[in-house]
């Protein structure tokens, strides 16, 4: 695991001066805050990979509702293991968890027929783990990267003559059959847009003004997706509107780590 290598380097100097080979230990990690739990099988993992024979018994799974206090796992094992793999399964824990938790909150004003979408404003290289956090926390993975559907937003417009009814057709012949979603930022390019085809319509960085237009343009013939400037005051009147998806960025770039500790709560016997 690249974390471990990271964290640990040639060794834990601290870790290794203070504490014997065979001695061993039980912790348990716990909430401070309340949120949605996601990370625990990359915190299991974490001390798995360094000592083979930890116990690691989970008092809650990922996507669980926890609060302030809750024990999310018990863990024993050499006390080597747990000192070093401490951080790495905290980082994991506490970043995944605040992921989850915050797209709980967009998921729960969103009610039941708008979904939540993420983008792919992600970490470079940790894009499976914050959209895993995404999907715990009750909202829905969009493309995971550019392979996955044709998403033609405003720059691959410009590319065609500022023409997005152009870029549909070119991504038509290119590609046929394959799922096209087109962003548009004007009233005026929906018309063409719904025209040519498109299977959704990305409304971006509109006012709700427009957006409620744009609803009543589209009239259910084209799914609608809303992104740009999402926060949750924003979500329950977008809802209402019949908007099908809104993607927020910040899911993944811009969360709160949850507040989550392990604790030592017993050194055990020397195992010889």
């Amino acid at each position: 695991m690249l974390a471990l290598k990271e964290d640990v380097g040639k060794g834990d100097l601290t870790t290794e001066a203070l504490v014997e080979n065979g001695d061993s230990a039980s912790a348990v990690i716990i909430t401070r805050e309340k949120g949605i739990l996601a990370g625990m099988e990359f915190a299991k993992e974490t001390f798995r990979m360094l000592d083979s024979g930890v116990r690691f018994a989970a008092c809650k799974k990922d996507g669980d509702k926890i609060k302030k206090g809750d024990v999310l796992t018990e863990i024993e094992g050499k006390l080597k293991a747990i000192l070093t793999g401490e951080r790495v399964a905290l980082n994991y824990l506490q970043r995944m968890s605040g992921i989850a938790t915050l797209t709980g909150k967009f998921v729960r004003k969103a009610g039941e027929k708008t979904k939540i979408l993420d983008t792919r404003k992600t970490f470079p290289g940790k894009r499976k783990i914050e959209k895993y956090s995404v999907f715990k926390g009750g909202g829905v993975n969009h493309r995971f990267g550019l392979f996955d559907m044709v998403l033609i937003k405003d720059n691959h417009i410009a590319s065609c003559d500022n023409d997005a009814a152009l870029a549909i057709a070119k991504a038509k012949r290119r590609f046929p059959g394959q799922f096209i979603e087109v962003e548009v930022s004007k009233l005026e390019q929906i018309p063409a847009v719904l025209k040519e085809g498109a299977d959704r319509i990305m409304l971006d960085n509109m006012d709700l003004r427009d957006i409620e237009k744009a609803m009543k343009i589209i009239a259910g013939r084209s799914e609608v997706e809303v992104s740009g400037k999402i926060d949750e005051k924003k979500i329950k009147t977008l809802s209402s509107l019949g908007v099908d998806f809104v993607s927020v960025g910040k899911l993944t770039h811009s969360y709160r780590s949850l507040d989550i500790a392990l604790d030592i709560v017993r050194k055990g016997e020397k195992n010889g």
